[in-house]
């Protein structure tokens, strides 16, 4: 059985540890070594097989007109403010210097010369979209080739040229482009320390003793170190997006520590009850580590769910993170009892600074003791108890009160838009954002996220040019650029301009129009073809596809769960019931998310500037990730349940004893979730703080509202029909890994089985 192959491994662990932890040091130098040396950088590809936009860019890569490429845009305007491009000769002469040098840089294909548009008169500049009609912003487009052969050394050499020349020359110098999307640093680093630390403080505070709040700590840097040095071999292999690093290094973090903690919690359970840390950690593993070894393994299958988008970024970015939670299993249950069996007996007792810690939580002065530190834990204990009590008898009014309050929340949702923050939603302190700003009050905001329409015109030479007119016709486009015609394959490249910015919702219709009425009338029945690419087209398309795939991903996990949770619980209305709790969960952590992002609620306390749509891929990926974490809690809560109703055979009692039992534990790792996904919440990046927030607003939730009022106010109602299960069923499920053997672990070596101490 799992429960024993855990108490073996548990064992062992404990008994050698130095050979445990030297293991895992060998293996995160031989991870790291390995990043360094076949390790790929991170790839931004927002296509997906069947995508128009995906089609647009397999014509565009035909015609080898260079525009598949990255792209890089400097944006320049006088330092006088009342001067202009067309009347300051010292301003235009530095423009031509600027632009020169730039072309020069490593792997640049080629610039826009805004200098020689000015030299062919203003008209011809403005056509040319290159000098704003007032003369004072000009743009020199740089055009890069694909991403593979690029890397951050081209994105440093732009922008040390940048700082250079602007302190040589008399210009405001500012630069963005997908070269600045594709190779700036992601956000992390700050953010991870501030989790770190802030997990610290409340392990601290849980435990008091620093020996154990250091421990789980020590176990979620090791996983996260080989974790996240293995999606960087990954991406060696094949493109892994951005986000996933930031997503990886955010989920680790928080299921790293929680698994930790749950099994740390055990340990200290059984040391109070006198057995030695070897054995204690080993039961340790056997009966907290099948929850953890089934709570990883439902998130990481919640995660692959993702595959069913056929979205391929997004199903790189699913095994990324998932490689990050399977790592941080298998350290929960190798190398955290390592570091118990190297702590010995001093977890068994706080210490000094750990009753000072005590004294913190309790709020009581006086002589600190260790008879004082047992009373705060009982009295916070029975706390509990009297709360679920309190909740169980009255379940109706509170199932109610908090069902409503969820679907309250959840509302916002009906008003969700999709879509993708552009550079104008990054904070003034950014050069992209700056150079946003300059572009849109110059050129129009359309300017700063382009379409890209490829057109074959085989067997109808006259199609582009009923293609160009009709496009510049249409309500939605500010300009139309010269068509390039690639000679070789005939296929054409329009550069078209919409009237409104990339993550506007009518940007959105504009290319929706163009494909479905504008292209088709223009083509007409004939053999020409025509599609629209472009960052903000495939970012659409993306939104779209993801959309139109969440409710396949919802069923497909929502069904495996119910299974997994059937295999365990030996029950059919229990898993139903987290089923559902979890959807309420979400769904409420869902509407908060379109309240701040999309509305502007206290967007400041996070340091949102401007109101943005949620990105496309979000709420899929969130669904996954957040499943697979509020199951988490699910199974930890539920199978301490089981056991107390398989002890005594009363429901109600099961209940407080189960759901008391782990409640300052769940409250405790709930809030390291917390402060680790929030400390990612006030980064700058507004898709890292859409991950953020949500996470942290759901766990918080899903800890509180569901685990503390729902389940066992659902439950009471439900009362032993709560593990009602048909015989015919009952005879026909294996044994499932948690719940259903309770008792393994307790039977393998004759130790009386621990009752809760809320240490």
């Amino acid at each position: 059985m799992l429960s024993k192959a855990l108490l073996r491994l548990g064992v062992s662990a404990a008994r050698h540890p130095w050979r445990v932890i030297a293991a895992w040091l060998v293996a995160a130098t031989l991870a790291v070594l390995a990043a360094v040396a076949f390790g790929g950088r991170t790839a931004d590809s927002m296509t997906a097989p069947g995508l128009d936009s995906q089609r647009a860019a397999e014509l565009i890569e035909r015609a080898g007109t260079g525009q598949e490429g990255m792209t890089a845009q400097v944006v320049v305007a006088p330092l006088d403010d009342g001067a202009t491009f067309f009347d300051d000769d010292g301003a235009r002469t530095a423009l031509t210097r600027l632009q020169t040098e730039v072309e020069r840089l490593p792997h640049v294909l080629g610039t826009s010369d805004p200098a020689g548009a000015l030299d062919a008169g203003g008209d011809a500049a403005v056509r040319g979209g290159l000098v704003s009609a007032d003369g004072r912003i000009a743009v020199v487009r740089v055009q890069y080739p694909d991403q593979s052969r690029l890397s951050a050394e081209d994105l440093d050499a732009l922008a040390g040229l940048g700082d250079r020349l602007r302190a040589e020359l008399p210009l405001r110098i500012e630069m963005g482009g997908n070269l600045f999307y594709a190779f700036s640093d992601p956000d992390g680093g700050v953010s991870e320390l501030i989790g770190i630390l802030a997990a610290a403080a409340i392990l601290f505070l849980a435990f008091g003793s620093l020996v154990a709040a250091a421990l789980p700590i020590g176990m979620a840097v090791f996983g996260l170190t080989v974790g996240v040095a293995t999606m960087t071999v990954l991406a060696g292999v094949t493109e892994v997006p951005a986000f996933a690093p930031v997503l990886g290094s955010m989920v680790g973090l928080g299921v790293g520590i929680d698994y930790a903690l749950f099994v740390l919690a055990r340990h200290r359970e059984y040391l109070a009850c006198g057995l030695d840390p070897q054995a204690a950690a080993g039961r340790a593993v056997a009966t907290a580590g099948r929850p953890v070894v089934f709570a990883g393994g439902t998130v990481v299958v919640s995660i692959l769910g993702l595959a069913v988008a056929n979205v391929p970024f997004m199903t790189v970015g699913g095994v990324a993170v998932s490689i990050v939670v399977l790592t941080m299993v298998l350290a929960s249950v190798t190398l955290l009892p390592a570091f118990l069996g190297a702590a010995g007996p001093r977890l068994a007792r706080a210490g000094r600074i750990g009753r000072i810690g005590r004294a913190l939580q309790t709020g009581k002065p006086g002589r600190l003791s260790r008879r004082r530190d047992t009373e705060a834990g009982a009295a916070h204990a029975a706390g509990w108890r009297r709360w679920i009590g309190h909740v169980g008898r009255h379940p109706v009014p509170y199932a109610v009160g908090a069902a409503g309050l969820l679907l309250t929340a959840t509302l916002p949702v009906l008003g969700l838009r999709v879509g993708l923050p552009d550079d104008g939603s990054l904070p003034h302190s950014r050069t992209e954002r700056r150079a946003y700003d300059l572009v849109a009050e110059g050129f129009g905001p359309g300017t700063n996220g382009p379409l890209v329409i490829a057109a074959d015109p085989t067997g109808d030479p006259g199609v582009l040019d009923r293609l160009v007119g009709a496009v510049a016709a249409d309500p939605g486009i500010a300009s139309v650029a010269p068509t390039h015609i690639d000679r070789a394959t005939g296929i054409a490249t329009l550069v078209v301009f919409p009237t409104t910015s990339p993550q506007d919702k009518a940007t959105a219709d504009t290319i929706a129009r163009l494909r479905t009425d504008v292209l088709p009338t223009a083509i007409g029945h004939g053999p020409a073809r025509a599609h629209v690419g472009g960052a903000a087209a495939s970012l659409s398309d993306v939104g779209r596809r993801t959309s139109q795939r969440l409710p396949v991903l919802v069923a497909t996990v929502l069904a495996m769960s119910f299974l997994l949770l059937m295999l365990v619980f030996r029950s059919i209305l229990v898993p139903l019931k987290a089923v559902l709790l979890n959807l309420l969960s979400i769904g409420a952590a869902y509407g908060i998310m379109v309240a701040v992002f999309q509305w502007g609620w206290a967007g400041a306390l996070i340091g949102l500037e401007a109101t943005v749509p949620i990105v496309s891929f979000i709420p899929m990926f969130l669904f996954a990730i957040l499943f697979g974490l509020s199951m988490d809690y699910e199974v930890f809560l539920l199978s301490r349940v089981r056991e107390e109703y398989l002890r005594t055979g009363d429901n109600g009692t099961a209940i407080v004893e189960g759901v008391s039992g782990t409640a300052r534990i769940i409250t405790s790792a709930a809030l390291i979730m917390v402060a680790v996904f929030l400390s990612f919440a006030v980064a700058e990046d507004p898709s890292t703080k859409m991950f953020g927030l949500g996470l942290a607003t759901a766990i918080f939730i899903d800890a509180t509202v569901v685990r503390m009022v729902l389940v066992p106010a659902t439950m009471t109602l439900l009362g032993r029909t709560n593990w009602w299960l048909p015989k015919w069923l009952d005879r026909m499920l294996p044994r499932g890994p948690v719940g259903a053997d309770a008792t393994d672990a307790e039977s393998t070596d004759g130790a009386p089985r621990p009752r809760p101490v809320d240490r």
